[in-house]
């Protein structure tokens, strides 16, 4: 089973037309392909299928550790040992409280207790849908609850859920440079980043070529919107000899057709010629993995 990441630094690049494009591509060759939208703040790949059909919904939930004061001894250890710093304890009002929005549920201030005074309730922070949407092995989707901070926890929860058919996974990431998107691409064979030629798409593209090259994983980039903007991208690419697997012309009329939700309709075949080569390309890396 290999698994891909389609990543940007800046929001709105292109990386979900990519994604979906490339999941329709290679289903299209015959792969037993599985489409993970990652992006649990604003997930959207399910609005391009509108025939589509859930499959299954289930919540996910963090333990939250409850301090029984009447047993709290009020030592602070829990304090000491809780590296996020979501416990307050104040000895002299006999205060012990847990801030949920703060805490990571790794359990450590249940350990450190000497008087059991901890316990651990379950606390909502989103769901998983799986859905057939009549292309390859379907969709999951991780959506976040509204107000919770815990997306980096949503989508390890969500990359936990493997179909029972799947060779190849797609994780559709959210965008940025912060921890949601390394847990996204941290157990990805190859990574494609999708950047645009304007000097803020340039900006975002080298933080995540930092972010990338910090953790060792291979990859390449498509160039959405291509034509607009400057050659400052390009100049980039190359000076650093990173690969282009393909560039995706500017094109008014095809913004218009993902705007009402037609990305798979009308598809011109330039486009289609492009989706191809980053497909040949992106497999042919995963072949030499």
């Amino acid at each position: 089973m290999k698994k891909i990441a389609v990543a940007s630094g800046k929001g709105g690049t292109g990386k979900t037309t990519v994604s979906l494009n490339l999941y329709r591509r290679f289903s299209m060759d015959g792969e037993d392909v599985v489409l993970y939208d990652c992006d649990v703040e604003e997930p959207n790949d399910a609005l391009f299928f509108p025939e589509k059909i859930m499959i299954e919904k289930k919540p996910v939930n963090q333990l939250i550790p409850v301090i029984d004061s009447e047993k709290c001894q009020f030592c602070r250890k829990c304090v000491t040992y809780c590296e996020f710093n979501a416990i307050v304890i104040i000895p002299s009002v006999k205060l012990a409280q847990v801030n949920s929005d703060l805490c990571h549920s790794c359990g450590a201030c249940s350990v450190a207790c000497p008087s059991d005074a901890i316990t651990e309730k379950p606390e909502s922070i989103g769901q998983i849908t799986k859905y057939n949407i009549g292309y390859g092995q379907g969709l999951l989707e991780g959506r976040l609850k509204i107000g919770s901070s815990m997306q980096t926890m949503l989508i390890k929860e969500l990359k936990n859920e493997f179909p029972e058919q799947g060779s190849l996974l797609i994780y559709d990431a959210p965008p940025g440079t912060s921890c949601p998107v390394v847990e996204t691409v941290a157990d990805a064979d190859y990574v494609i980043l999708v950047t645009e030629p304007t000097p803020f798409g340039l900006h975002d593209l080298k933080l995540t070529v930092e972010l990338l090259d910090e953790l060792e994983k291979p990859y390449g980039v498509v160039i959405n919107k291509s034509g607009l903007g400057n050659h400052e991208t390009h100049k980039f690419l190359s000076e650093k000899e990173i690969e282009i697997l393909g560039e995706i012309p500017f094109s008014r009329e095809y913004a218009a057709e993902y705007a009402a939700g037609n990305l798979f309709e009308n598809v011109p075949e330039e486009f289609e010629t492009v989706y191809q080569q980053i497909t040949g390309k992106v497999g042919h890396h995963l072949a030499e993995l």
